[in-house]
Protein backbone atom coordinates (compact mmCIF):
# COMPACT_ATOMS: atom_id res chain seq x y z
CA UNK A 1 0.00 0.00 0.00
CA UNK A 2 1.41 3.42 -0.93
CA UNK A 3 2.26 6.04 1.65
CA UNK A 4 1.43 8.69 -0.98
CA UNK A 5 -1.51 8.42 -3.34
CA UNK A 6 -1.80 10.91 -6.19
CA UNK A 7 -5.36 11.16 -7.52
CA UNK A 8 -7.68 13.31 -9.58
CA UNK A 9 -11.01 13.19 -11.41
CA UNK A 10 -10.49 13.55 -15.15
CA UNK A 11 -13.22 15.07 -17.32
CA UNK A 12 -13.28 11.86 -19.37
CA UNK A 13 -11.52 8.50 -19.23
CA UNK A 14 -9.56 9.31 -22.40
CA UNK A 15 -7.85 12.24 -20.65
CA UNK A 16 -4.63 11.30 -18.87
CA UNK A 17 -3.72 13.32 -15.77
CA UNK A 18 -0.56 15.06 -16.90
CA UNK A 19 -0.05 16.87 -13.60
CA UNK A 20 -0.11 13.68 -11.51
CA UNK A 21 2.63 12.18 -13.64
CA UNK A 22 4.80 15.25 -13.08
CA UNK A 23 4.29 14.98 -9.33
CA UNK A 24 5.14 11.28 -9.34
CA UNK A 25 8.23 11.76 -11.50
CA UNK A 26 9.59 14.39 -9.10
CA UNK A 27 9.10 12.57 -5.81
CA UNK A 28 12.72 11.42 -5.82
CA UNK A 29 13.38 8.80 -3.16
CA UNK A 30 9.66 8.80 -2.25
CA UNK A 31 8.59 7.61 -5.67
CA UNK A 32 8.69 3.95 -4.66
CA UNK A 33 6.30 4.78 -1.83
CA UNK A 34 3.73 6.43 -4.13
CA UNK A 35 1.01 5.44 -6.59
CA UNK A 36 -1.36 7.15 -9.05
CA UNK A 37 -5.14 6.63 -9.08
CA UNK A 38 -7.22 8.24 -11.83
CA UNK A 39 -10.99 8.55 -11.74
CA UNK A 40 -13.43 10.58 -13.81
CA UNK A 41 -16.29 12.93 -13.04
CA UNK A 42 -18.89 10.42 -14.19
CA UNK A 43 -18.10 8.13 -11.25
CA UNK A 44 -19.98 8.50 -7.97
CA UNK A 45 -18.02 10.31 -5.23
CA UNK A 46 -18.80 7.39 -2.90
CA UNK A 47 -17.18 4.95 -5.30
CA UNK A 48 -14.17 7.21 -5.76
CA UNK A 49 -13.74 7.49 -2.00
CA UNK A 50 -13.92 3.71 -1.77
CA UNK A 51 -11.23 3.36 -4.45
CA UNK A 52 -8.96 5.73 -2.54
CA UNK A 53 -9.51 4.02 0.81
CA UNK A 54 -8.68 0.61 -0.65
CA UNK A 55 -5.10 1.82 -1.08
CA UNK A 56 -4.83 3.06 2.54
CA UNK A 57 -2.62 6.08 1.86
CA UNK A 58 -1.02 8.19 4.57
CA UNK A 59 -0.96 11.24 2.28
CA UNK A 60 -3.54 11.87 -0.44
CA UNK A 61 -2.64 14.44 -3.11
CA UNK A 62 -5.66 15.60 -5.13
CA UNK A 63 -5.57 17.62 -8.36
CA UNK A 64 -8.43 20.15 -8.38
CA UNK A 65 -9.64 21.76 -11.59
CA UNK A 66 -12.63 23.74 -12.79
CA UNK A 67 -14.26 20.61 -14.21
CA UNK A 68 -13.94 18.48 -11.06
CA UNK A 69 -14.04 20.79 -8.05
CA UNK A 70 -17.63 20.00 -7.08
CA UNK A 71 -17.18 16.23 -7.22
CA UNK A 72 -13.77 16.42 -5.57
CA UNK A 73 -15.26 18.44 -2.72
CA UNK A 74 -17.78 15.64 -2.15
CA UNK A 75 -14.99 13.05 -2.14
CA UNK A 76 -12.94 15.03 0.37
CA UNK A 77 -16.02 15.51 2.57
CA UNK A 78 -16.62 11.75 2.63
CA UNK A 79 -12.98 10.99 3.41
CA UNK A 80 -12.95 13.50 6.24
CA UNK A 81 -15.85 11.65 7.86
CA UNK A 82 -14.70 8.06 7.40
CA UNK A 83 -10.90 8.38 7.36
CA UNK A 84 -9.83 11.53 9.23
CA UNK A 85 -6.34 10.11 9.70
CA UNK A 86 -5.47 10.64 6.01
CA UNK A 87 -3.54 13.85 5.34
CA UNK A 88 -5.21 15.52 2.36
CA UNK A 89 -3.11 17.84 0.18
CA UNK A 90 -4.74 19.81 -2.65
CA UNK A 91 -3.16 21.30 -5.74
CA UNK A 92 -4.17 22.58 -9.15
CA UNK A 93 -5.40 25.88 -10.64
CA UNK A 94 -8.80 25.84 -8.95
CA UNK A 95 -7.24 25.99 -5.47
CA UNK A 96 -4.23 28.15 -6.32
CA UNK A 97 -6.11 31.47 -6.30
CA UNK A 98 -8.82 33.12 -4.20
CA UNK A 99 -8.35 30.46 -1.55
CA UNK A 100 -10.55 32.15 1.04
CA UNK A 101 -14.01 30.69 1.57
CA UNK A 102 -13.51 27.64 -0.65
CA UNK A 103 -15.26 24.69 0.97
CA UNK A 104 -12.75 22.17 -0.33
CA UNK A 105 -9.85 24.14 1.14
CA UNK A 106 -11.57 24.26 4.51
CA UNK A 107 -11.79 20.46 4.45
CA UNK A 108 -8.17 19.84 3.41
CA UNK A 109 -5.02 19.78 5.52
CA UNK A 110 -2.71 21.57 3.09
CA UNK A 111 -2.77 23.29 -0.29
CA UNK A 112 0.16 23.68 -2.66
CA UNK A 113 -0.66 26.71 -4.81
CA UNK A 114 1.03 27.10 -8.17
CA UNK A 115 3.33 24.68 -9.99
CA UNK A 116 3.77 21.93 -7.44
CA UNK A 117 6.24 19.67 -9.28
CA UNK A 118 8.97 20.12 -6.67
CA UNK A 119 7.09 21.71 -3.76
CA UNK A 120 4.76 18.72 -3.32
CA UNK A 121 7.73 16.38 -2.88
CA UNK A 122 9.24 18.69 -0.25
CA UNK A 123 5.93 18.80 1.62
CA UNK A 124 5.62 15.00 1.59
CA UNK A 125 9.13 14.63 3.01
CA UNK A 126 8.20 16.95 5.86
CA UNK A 127 4.87 15.27 6.55
CA UNK A 128 6.36 11.77 6.57
CA UNK A 129 9.01 13.05 9.01
CA UNK A 130 6.30 14.57 11.24
CA UNK A 131 7.35 18.12 10.36
CA UNK A 132 4.23 20.21 9.90
CA UNK A 133 4.48 23.33 7.71
CA UNK A 134 3.83 26.69 9.33
CA UNK A 135 1.09 27.62 6.86
CA UNK A 136 -1.82 25.69 5.40
CA UNK A 137 -1.41 27.38 2.01
CA UNK A 138 2.05 26.73 0.56
CA UNK A 139 2.97 29.04 -2.31
CA UNK A 140 5.22 27.10 -4.68
CA UNK A 141 7.92 29.09 -6.43
CA UNK A 142 8.18 28.70 -10.21
CA UNK A 143 10.46 25.72 -10.85
CA UNK A 144 13.26 25.78 -13.39
CA UNK A 145 12.16 23.38 -16.16
CA UNK A 146 15.71 22.04 -16.35
CA UNK A 147 15.31 20.81 -12.75
CA UNK A 148 11.98 19.05 -13.34
CA UNK A 149 12.12 15.30 -13.93
CA UNK A 150 10.39 14.10 -17.08
CA UNK A 151 6.93 12.48 -16.62
CA UNK A 152 6.66 10.70 -19.97
CA UNK A 153 7.84 7.25 -18.86
CA UNK A 154 4.83 7.24 -16.51
CA UNK A 155 2.40 6.92 -19.41
CA UNK A 156 1.49 3.24 -19.29
CA UNK A 157 0.91 0.98 -22.27
CA UNK A 158 -2.80 1.21 -21.44
CA UNK A 159 -2.58 5.02 -21.55
CA UNK A 160 -0.87 4.91 -24.92
CA UNK A 161 -3.52 2.58 -26.32
CA UNK A 162 -6.56 4.40 -24.96
CA UNK A 163 -5.82 7.97 -23.88
CA UNK A 164 -4.79 11.37 -25.14
CA UNK A 165 -1.08 11.83 -24.57
CA UNK A 166 -0.23 15.35 -23.37
CA UNK A 167 3.26 16.82 -23.75
CA UNK A 168 4.82 20.26 -23.25
CA UNK A 169 8.00 21.92 -24.41
CA UNK A 170 7.46 25.15 -22.44
CA UNK A 171 5.40 26.74 -19.69
CA UNK A 172 4.00 30.22 -19.29
CA UNK A 173 2.73 32.87 -21.66
CA UNK A 174 4.14 36.30 -22.61
CA UNK A 175 0.69 37.83 -23.00
CA UNK A 176 -1.60 39.31 -20.37
CA UNK A 177 -5.09 38.39 -21.60
CA UNK A 178 -7.27 39.08 -18.58
CA UNK A 179 -9.61 36.09 -18.95
CA UNK A 180 -6.78 33.52 -18.93
CA UNK A 181 -4.79 32.01 -16.06
CA UNK A 182 -1.78 31.63 -18.33
CA UNK A 183 -1.42 35.42 -18.23
CA UNK A 184 -0.22 34.99 -14.63
CA UNK A 185 2.57 32.60 -15.66
CA UNK A 186 5.30 35.01 -16.70
CA UNK A 187 7.97 34.48 -17.96
CA UNK A 188 7.81 31.72 -20.56
CA UNK A 189 10.15 28.92 -19.53
CA UNK A 190 11.51 26.37 -22.00
CA UNK A 191 12.30 22.74 -21.25
CA UNK A 192 15.74 21.69 -22.54
CA UNK A 193 14.91 20.79 -26.12
CA UNK A 194 17.35 17.91 -26.65
CA UNK A 195 16.10 16.02 -23.60
CA UNK A 196 12.52 16.78 -24.58
CA UNK A 197 12.98 15.35 -28.07
CA UNK A 198 14.57 12.24 -26.58
CA UNK A 199 11.38 11.81 -24.55
CA UNK A 200 9.27 12.27 -27.69
CA UNK A 201 11.31 9.61 -29.47
CA UNK A 202 10.69 7.30 -26.52
CA UNK A 203 6.93 7.84 -26.84
CA UNK A 204 7.07 7.24 -30.60
CA UNK A 205 9.02 4.03 -30.03
CA UNK A 206 6.28 2.89 -27.63
CA UNK A 207 3.56 3.46 -30.22
CA UNK A 208 2.25 6.97 -29.47
CA UNK A 209 0.85 8.49 -32.66
CA UNK A 210 -1.20 11.42 -31.37
CA UNK A 211 0.58 14.16 -29.44
CA UNK A 212 -1.26 17.06 -27.84
CA UNK A 213 1.06 19.92 -26.86
CA UNK A 214 -0.29 22.03 -24.00
CA UNK A 215 2.18 24.91 -24.49
CA UNK A 216 0.22 28.16 -24.52
CA UNK A 217 2.41 29.81 -27.17
CA UNK A 218 4.20 27.08 -29.05
CA UNK A 219 5.51 29.36 -31.83
CA UNK A 220 6.94 32.01 -29.51
CA UNK A 221 10.51 30.67 -29.70
CA UNK A 222 10.87 30.16 -33.43
CA UNK A 223 14.14 28.22 -33.26
CA UNK A 224 12.74 25.63 -30.87
CA UNK A 225 9.32 25.38 -32.50
CA UNK A 226 11.03 24.80 -35.87
CA UNK A 227 13.18 22.11 -34.33
CA UNK A 228 10.17 20.32 -32.85
CA UNK A 229 8.12 20.57 -36.05
CA UNK A 230 11.05 19.20 -38.04
CA UNK A 231 11.47 16.35 -35.54
CA UNK A 232 7.92 15.11 -36.13
CA UNK A 233 8.08 15.76 -39.87
CA UNK A 234 11.20 13.58 -40.13
CA UNK A 235 9.27 10.76 -38.42
CA UNK A 236 5.98 11.25 -40.23
CA UNK A 237 3.70 8.26 -40.77
CA UNK A 238 0.14 8.09 -42.03
CA UNK A 239 -1.26 7.77 -38.49
CA UNK A 240 0.80 10.51 -36.80
CA UNK A 241 -1.17 13.53 -35.53
CA UNK A 242 0.30 16.54 -33.68
CA UNK A 243 -1.64 19.37 -32.03
CA UNK A 244 -0.21 22.78 -31.07
CA UNK A 245 -1.59 26.03 -29.64
CA UNK A 246 -0.29 28.88 -31.77
CA UNK A 247 -0.01 32.66 -31.68
CA UNK A 248 -2.17 33.62 -34.68
CA UNK A 249 -0.07 36.51 -36.01
CA UNK A 250 3.39 34.92 -35.77
CA UNK A 251 4.23 32.58 -38.64
CA UNK A 252 7.49 33.60 -40.34
CA UNK A 253 8.93 32.02 -43.47
CA UNK A 254 11.11 29.49 -41.65
CA UNK A 255 8.10 27.92 -39.95
CA UNK A 256 6.04 28.11 -43.13
CA UNK A 257 8.64 26.11 -45.03
CA UNK A 258 8.36 23.24 -42.56
CA UNK A 259 4.57 23.42 -42.10
CA UNK A 260 3.76 23.16 -45.80
CA UNK A 261 5.57 19.80 -45.90
CA UNK A 262 3.12 18.12 -43.50
CA UNK A 263 0.53 15.79 -45.07
CA UNK A 264 -3.11 17.01 -44.95
CA UNK A 265 -4.89 16.60 -41.62
CA UNK A 266 -1.87 15.46 -39.60
CA UNK A 267 -1.00 18.81 -38.05
CA UNK A 268 -3.53 20.83 -36.05
CA UNK A 269 -3.14 24.41 -34.88
CA UNK A 270 -5.40 25.74 -32.15
CA UNK A 271 -5.49 29.47 -32.75
CA UNK A 272 -6.88 31.69 -30.02
CA UNK A 273 -8.34 34.78 -31.68
CA UNK A 274 -11.06 35.42 -29.06
CA UNK A 275 -12.21 38.74 -30.59
CA UNK A 276 -11.84 40.83 -33.73
CA UNK A 277 -13.01 43.95 -31.89
CA UNK A 278 -9.96 46.15 -31.24
CA UNK A 279 -11.63 48.02 -28.36
CA UNK A 280 -12.53 44.73 -26.66
CA UNK A 281 -8.96 43.59 -27.23
CA UNK A 282 -7.76 46.67 -25.35
CA UNK A 283 -10.24 46.01 -22.55
CA UNK A 284 -8.78 42.54 -21.95
CA UNK A 285 -5.14 43.53 -22.61
CA UNK A 286 -4.91 41.33 -25.70
CA UNK A 287 -2.59 42.34 -28.51
CA UNK A 288 -2.72 40.87 -32.00
CA UNK A 289 -2.10 42.01 -35.55
CA UNK A 290 -5.24 41.18 -37.51
CA UNK A 291 -3.60 41.84 -40.88
CA UNK A 292 -0.85 39.32 -40.19
CA UNK A 293 -3.42 36.94 -38.73
CA UNK A 294 -5.45 37.01 -41.96
CA UNK A 295 -2.31 36.49 -44.06
CA UNK A 296 -1.32 33.49 -41.93
CA UNK A 297 -4.76 31.96 -42.29
CA UNK A 298 -4.64 32.40 -46.05
CA UNK A 299 -1.26 30.69 -46.15
CA UNK A 300 -2.44 27.79 -43.99
CA UNK A 301 -5.63 27.24 -45.97
CA UNK A 302 -4.17 27.75 -49.46
CA UNK A 303 -0.72 26.22 -49.16
CA UNK A 304 -0.89 23.62 -46.40
CA UNK A 305 -3.01 20.76 -45.10
CA UNK A 306 -3.05 22.09 -41.52
CA UNK A 307 -6.31 21.63 -39.62
CA UNK A 308 -7.13 25.01 -38.02
CA UNK A 309 -9.16 25.15 -34.81
CA UNK A 310 -9.88 28.83 -34.09
CA UNK A 311 -11.40 30.22 -30.88
CA UNK A 312 -13.84 33.10 -30.32
CA UNK A 313 -15.31 34.08 -26.94
CA UNK A 314 -18.84 35.33 -26.25
CA UNK A 315 -19.32 37.78 -23.38
CA UNK A 316 -16.03 39.69 -23.25
CA UNK A 317 -16.37 43.20 -21.75
CA UNK A 318 -17.51 45.59 -24.46
CA UNK A 319 -18.37 42.89 -27.02
CA UNK A 320 -21.95 43.22 -28.23
CA UNK A 321 -23.86 40.53 -30.05
CA UNK A 322 -23.50 42.63 -33.20
CA UNK A 323 -19.72 42.98 -32.91
CA UNK A 324 -19.37 39.27 -32.11
CA UNK A 325 -21.41 38.53 -35.25
CA UNK A 326 -19.03 40.67 -37.30
CA UNK A 327 -16.07 38.78 -35.87
CA UNK A 328 -17.69 35.42 -36.47
CA UNK A 329 -18.45 36.31 -40.10
CA UNK A 330 -14.90 37.54 -40.55
CA UNK A 331 -13.53 34.28 -39.17
CA UNK A 332 -15.81 32.17 -41.37
CA UNK A 333 -14.36 34.03 -44.37
CA UNK A 334 -10.87 32.92 -43.26
CA UNK A 335 -12.10 29.31 -43.52
CA UNK A 336 -10.72 27.47 -40.50
CA UNK A 337 -11.98 23.90 -40.34
CA UNK A 338 -13.34 24.50 -36.83
CA UNK A 339 -14.51 27.59 -34.97
CA UNK A 340 -14.78 27.01 -31.24
CA UNK A 341 -17.41 29.38 -29.84
CA UNK A 342 -16.66 29.68 -26.14
CA UNK A 343 -18.65 31.37 -23.39
CA UNK A 344 -16.53 33.63 -21.15
CA UNK A 345 -15.56 32.03 -17.82
CA UNK A 346 -14.53 33.95 -14.73
CA UNK A 347 -11.58 31.80 -13.68
CA UNK A 348 -10.27 32.26 -10.16
CA UNK A 349 -7.29 34.59 -10.05
CA UNK A 350 -7.81 36.26 -13.42
CA UNK A 351 -7.98 40.08 -13.57
CA UNK A 352 -11.12 40.08 -15.74
CA UNK A 353 -13.01 41.01 -12.56
CA UNK A 354 -11.80 44.59 -12.87
CA UNK A 355 -14.54 45.09 -15.50
CA UNK A 356 -17.41 43.80 -13.35
CA UNK A 357 -18.83 47.17 -12.39
CA UNK A 358 -18.43 49.10 -15.65
CA UNK A 359 -19.73 46.32 -17.90
CA UNK A 360 -22.16 44.83 -15.36
CA UNK A 361 -20.62 41.40 -15.65
CA UNK A 362 -22.72 38.72 -13.95
CA UNK A 363 -21.25 35.23 -13.63
CA UNK A 364 -22.61 31.90 -12.46
CA UNK A 365 -21.21 31.15 -9.01
CA UNK A 366 -20.95 27.43 -9.82
CA UNK A 367 -18.21 25.90 -12.01
CA UNK A 368 -17.36 26.56 -14.78
CA UNK A 369 -18.29 30.13 -13.75
CA UNK A 370 -19.69 31.15 -17.13
CA UNK A 371 -21.03 34.61 -17.72
CA UNK A 372 -24.81 34.89 -17.41
CA UNK A 373 -25.27 38.40 -18.74
CA UNK A 374 -23.54 41.75 -19.00
CA UNK A 375 -24.25 45.33 -19.97
CA UNK A 376 -24.32 44.52 -23.68
CA UNK A 377 -25.78 40.98 -23.85
CA UNK A 378 -28.94 40.02 -21.99
CA UNK A 379 -29.42 36.73 -20.17
CA UNK A 380 -31.81 35.55 -22.88
CA UNK A 381 -29.34 36.30 -25.66
CA UNK A 382 -26.56 34.63 -23.71
CA UNK A 383 -28.75 31.54 -23.49
CA UNK A 384 -29.30 31.72 -27.24
CA UNK A 385 -25.53 31.82 -27.68
CA UNK A 386 -25.15 28.70 -25.57
CA UNK A 387 -27.48 26.93 -27.99
CA UNK A 388 -25.60 28.45 -30.91
CA UNK A 389 -22.35 27.11 -29.42
CA UNK A 390 -23.74 23.60 -29.03
CA UNK A 391 -25.41 23.37 -32.43
CA UNK A 392 -22.38 24.88 -34.17
CA UNK A 393 -20.24 22.14 -32.67
CA UNK A 394 -22.69 19.48 -33.92
CA UNK A 395 -22.93 20.94 -37.42
CA UNK A 396 -20.17 23.41 -38.27
CA UNK A 397 -17.29 21.77 -36.38
CA UNK A 398 -18.04 18.06 -36.51
CA UNK A 399 -16.92 17.52 -40.10
CA UNK A 400 -20.23 15.78 -40.80
CA UNK A 401 -21.62 18.70 -42.84
CA UNK A 402 -18.72 20.31 -44.70
CA UNK A 403 -20.73 20.76 -47.93
CA UNK A 404 -24.09 21.60 -46.38
CA UNK A 405 -23.11 24.13 -43.70
CA UNK A 406 -22.52 27.07 -46.12
CA UNK A 407 -26.03 26.55 -47.52
CA UNK A 408 -27.44 27.64 -44.16
CA UNK A 409 -26.49 31.29 -44.76
CA UNK A 410 -26.08 31.40 -48.54
CA UNK A 411 -29.26 33.41 -49.06
CA UNK A 412 -28.32 36.18 -46.62
CA UNK A 413 -24.56 35.99 -46.99
CA UNK A 414 -24.23 36.45 -43.22
CA UNK A 415 -22.95 33.29 -41.48
CA UNK A 416 -23.74 34.37 -37.92
CA UNK A 417 -27.25 35.57 -38.69
CA UNK A 418 -27.99 32.47 -40.76
CA UNK A 419 -26.74 30.03 -38.16
CA UNK A 420 -28.39 31.84 -35.26
CA UNK A 421 -31.71 31.54 -37.11
CA UNK A 422 -31.07 27.82 -37.56
CA UNK A 423 -30.12 27.49 -33.90
CA UNK A 424 -33.36 29.16 -32.76
CA UNK A 425 -35.34 26.96 -35.16
CA UNK A 426 -33.63 23.72 -34.06
CA UNK A 427 -34.36 24.41 -30.41
CA UNK A 428 -37.99 25.20 -31.22
CA UNK A 429 -38.26 21.90 -33.10
CA UNK A 430 -36.39 19.64 -30.66
CA UNK A 431 -36.14 21.33 -27.26
CA UNK A 432 -32.69 19.73 -27.06
CA UNK A 433 -29.76 21.55 -25.49
CA UNK A 434 -27.42 18.61 -25.97
CA UNK A 435 -26.95 15.97 -28.65
CA UNK A 436 -29.19 15.16 -31.60
CA UNK A 437 -28.81 11.77 -33.32
CA UNK A 438 -27.00 12.16 -36.65
CA UNK A 439 -29.76 10.83 -38.90
CA UNK A 440 -32.35 13.00 -37.17
CA UNK A 441 -30.06 16.01 -37.53
CA UNK A 442 -29.69 15.33 -41.26
CA UNK A 443 -33.48 15.23 -41.60
CA UNK A 444 -33.90 18.45 -39.63
CA UNK A 445 -31.28 20.21 -41.73
CA UNK A 446 -33.02 19.11 -44.93
CA UNK A 447 -36.27 20.54 -43.59
CA UNK A 448 -34.64 23.82 -42.58
CA UNK A 449 -32.68 24.27 -45.80
CA UNK A 450 -35.72 23.70 -47.99
CA UNK A 451 -38.38 25.42 -45.89
CA UNK A 452 -36.47 28.27 -44.23
CA UNK A 453 -33.20 28.90 -46.10
CA UNK A 454 -34.52 28.91 -49.66
CA UNK A 455 -32.46 25.96 -50.95
CA UNK A 456 -34.03 23.76 -53.63
CA UNK A 457 -34.87 20.23 -52.52
CA UNK A 458 -32.52 18.51 -54.95
CA UNK A 459 -29.51 20.66 -54.04
CA UNK A 460 -30.14 20.24 -50.32
CA UNK A 461 -30.57 16.48 -50.71
CA UNK A 462 -27.40 16.13 -52.80
CA UNK A 463 -25.26 18.10 -50.36
CA UNK A 464 -26.59 16.30 -47.28
CA UNK A 465 -26.24 12.87 -48.88
CA UNK A 466 -22.64 13.55 -49.91
CA UNK A 467 -21.87 14.72 -46.38
CA UNK A 468 -23.60 11.71 -44.86
CA UNK A 469 -21.81 9.20 -47.06
CA UNK A 470 -18.39 10.88 -46.77
CA UNK A 471 -18.28 9.63 -43.18
CA UNK A 472 -18.29 6.02 -44.35
CA UNK A 473 -22.07 5.43 -44.44
CA UNK A 474 -22.97 3.89 -47.84
CA UNK A 475 -26.76 3.92 -47.48
CA UNK A 476 -29.05 6.65 -48.80
CA UNK A 477 -31.61 7.87 -46.24
CA UNK A 478 -35.07 7.50 -47.71
CA UNK A 479 -36.11 11.10 -47.03
CA UNK A 480 -33.16 12.27 -49.16
CA UNK A 481 -33.37 9.65 -51.88
CA UNK A 482 -36.91 10.59 -52.86
CA UNK A 483 -35.65 14.04 -53.90
CA UNK A 484 -32.76 12.76 -56.04
CA UNK A 485 -32.68 11.43 -59.61
CA UNK A 486 -31.92 7.73 -59.93
CA UNK A 487 -28.60 8.41 -61.64
CA UNK A 488 -27.25 10.38 -58.64
CA UNK A 489 -24.71 8.12 -56.95
CA UNK A 490 -23.55 10.23 -54.03
CA UNK A 491 -19.97 9.59 -52.93
CA UNK A 492 -20.06 6.26 -51.07
CA UNK A 493 -16.50 6.96 -50.06
CA UNK A 494 -15.24 5.87 -46.68
CA UNK A 495 -12.63 8.05 -45.04
CA UNK A 496 -9.34 6.17 -45.22
CA UNK A 497 -7.22 8.62 -43.24
CA UNK A 498 -5.82 7.27 -39.99
CA UNK A 499 -5.48 10.71 -38.43
CA UNK A 500 -7.73 11.85 -35.57
CA UNK A 501 -11.37 11.07 -36.46
CA UNK A 502 -12.87 14.56 -36.32
CA UNK A 503 -10.05 16.05 -38.37
CA UNK A 504 -10.29 13.20 -40.88
CA UNK A 505 -13.97 14.01 -41.51
CA UNK A 506 -12.97 17.48 -42.69
CA UNK A 507 -10.66 15.83 -45.23
CA UNK A 508 -13.58 13.86 -46.65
Amino acid sequence: MPDILLATLNAKFIHAAFGLRYLMANLGELRERAAIAEFDINQRPLDIAEGILEQKPTILGLGVYIWNVDQTTEVVSILRKVAPEITIVLGGPEVSHEVQDQAIIELADHVVAGEADLAFADLCRDLLSDKLPDEKIIRASLPDPAQIASPYALYSDKDIANRIIYVEASRGCPFTCEFCLSSLDVPVRQFPVEAFLEDMQGLLDRGVRQFKFVDRTFNLNLKISSQILQFFLDRMSEDLFVHFEMIPDRLPQGLRDIIRQYPPGQLQFEVGIQTFNTEVGKNISRRQNYEKLADNFQFLRNETGVHIHADLIVGLPGETLESFAEGFDRLVDLQPQEIQVGILKRLKGTPIIRHDAEFQMVYDSAPPYEILQNRDITFRDMQRMRLFQRYWDLIGNSGNFTRSTPLIWRKSGRPFEGFLNLSDWLFAQTGSRHGIALLRLVKLLFQYLTEQAGIEEREAAESLLMDYQAGGRPETPRFLGEHLPKEFKGVKKKILSKTATRQARHLG
